[in-house]
C-alpha cells in the first residue's frame, strides 16, 4: 500500500489556502471565514491517520469500515450530518494494456469534502487547477458542488475508458472478418472480460447518482439538482454502449463460431469431393487388381493405356459435372 499522505485544501471565492499534514488534530475539522475544506487523503497504509481524522469529524465506525475495504461496490449512504459515496476510479494502463480499478470514498459535510484515494495520482489535478486559478464557478459553490467535480471528473474518464474499449472491439471485429483463428478467440474473451468488468464498477453508479440526486438532504443545494441530472444523463448513456459492447461481443463469438464451422465445411467439402472422384478409380484399379488367370483386357497391348485414358476420363467428367452443379 501507498504511505498515507494529507492535503487539506480551503477556498472560497476570495482566496484559497494548500497544505500538507502529517499530525492530525481536532481542528482538521474547522472552517473559516465561510470557506470551503477538502482533505485529500491518498494512501491507506497508515490507517490510523484516517481513523483519527473519522473520530474528529465524528464518523461512522463502518464509514471507516468500509473506506479501507478497497472491494466495495458504489454506493451511497445518507448518515443525516454527512453523506457517503464510494465510487470506482478507472484508468487505462498502456503498460499492461488493461484497466485499473481503484476505490475513491467522498465524504461531503456542510461546509467540508474529504475524499480518499488508493494510489498517489495526478487524477484530481484539473479540479486543483480550478481552485488555484479560480477557473468557473467552483471557488463561488459549496461543498456540495465540489462533491459534484468529483464525481463529475470520474465520470468523464469513463467517457475516456468507454471510447477506447470501443476502438478495440472494431479493431478485433476487423480481424475476426479477415482471419478467424485461436489467436481472435482469445482476444474476444480478453475484450469480454473487460467488458464485464467495466459494466460491473459503472452500473452501480446509476442509482448512486440516482440516490445523489434525488436525496432530502439539507447538504445538497436545489442550484445543483441541474447538475445532478446531467450526472445521471452521462452515465445512463455509458451503462447503455456498455450493454451494446456487451452484446457485439458475443455475436462476435457466434461469428467466430460460424467462421470456424464454415471454414471446416470448406475443408470437409474439398475433401469429399476428392474422395468422391476416386472411389470408381478406386473401384476400377481393385477389379482389375483382382488375381484371376483369365481376364482378356490383361493380355491385350492397348489395355493398360486404354485403362489409363478410361479413368482419366472418369475423373474430367466428374469434375465438370461438379463444376456444373456449383459443388465447387
Amino acid at each position: 500500500m501507498v504511505e498515507t499522505s494529507i492535503q487539506i485544501i480551503n477556498y472560497n471565492k476570495e482566496s484559497y489556502t494548500k497544505e500538507h499534514v502529517n499530525l492530525v488534530d481536532g481542528n482538521i475539522k474547522q472552517t473559516k471565514n465561510n470557506m470551503t475544506k477538502w482533505i485529500k487523503i491518498v494512501g491507506l497504509k497508515n490507517i490510523r491517520k484516517i481513523e483519527k481524522i473519522g473520530e474528529y469529524m465524528l464518523l461512522h465506525p463502518l464509514v471507516l469500515e468500509d473506506i479501507a475495504s478497497l472491494n466495495q461496490r458504489p454506493k451511497y449512504e445518507d448518515y443525516n450530518d454527512y453523506l457517503f459515496i464510494v465510487l470506482k476510479m478507472i484508468v487505462w494502463d498502456n503498460l499492461t494494456e488493461d484497466f485499473i480499478f481503484e476505490q475513491v470514498s467522498i465524504i461531503l459535510g456542510q461546509d467540508f469534502v474529504v475524499s480518499v484515494e488508493e494510489k498517489q495520482s495526478e487524477f484530481f489535478n484539473p479540479i486543483i487547477e480550478r481552485i488555484e486559478t479560480s477557473k468557473g464557478r467552483l471557488r463561488s459553490m459549496g461543498a456540495d458542488y465540489l462533491t459534484y467535480a468529483l464525481i463529475d471528473l470520474i465520470i468523464d474518464h469513463y467517457f475516456l475508458n468507454q471510447e477506447l474499449l470501443g476502438e478495440y472491439i472494431q479493431e478485433l471485429e476487423d480481424k475476426l472478418i479477415k482471419n478467424p483463428e485461436v489467436d481472435v478467440l482469445e482476444s474476444i474473451y480478453n475484450v469480454k472480460r473487460k467488458v464485464i468488468d467495466l459494466r460491473k464498477s459503472i452500473w452501480p453508479m446509476r442509482e448512486v447518482i440516482n440516490q445523489f440526486q434525488r436525496a432530502d438532504s439539507e447538504l445538497i443545494s436545489q442550484d445543483l439538482q441541474i447538475y445532478l441530472r446531467d450526472l445521471y444523463d452521462h452515465i445512463y448513456r455509458i451503462n447503455d454502449s456498455l450493454q451494446n459492447y456487451r452484446e457485439i461481443v458475443t455475436g462476435m463469438l457466434d461469428l467466430y463460431l460460424s467462421s470456424v464451422s464454415n471454414k471446416m465445411n470448406e475443408i470437409m467439402k474439398v475433401l469429399t469431393i476428392i474422395s468422391t472422384i476416386f472411389i470408381p478409380l478406386s473401384f476400377i484399379a481393385g477389379f482389375y487388381g483382382m488375381n484371376f488367370r483369365y481376364m482378356p483386357e490383361l493380355e491385350s497391348s492397348l489395355g493398360y493405356p486404354l485403362l489409363i485414358i478410361a479413368m482419366i476420363s472418369i475423373g474430367l467428367i466428374m469434375v465438370f459435372y461438379f463444376r456444373k452443379r456449383n459443388w465447387i
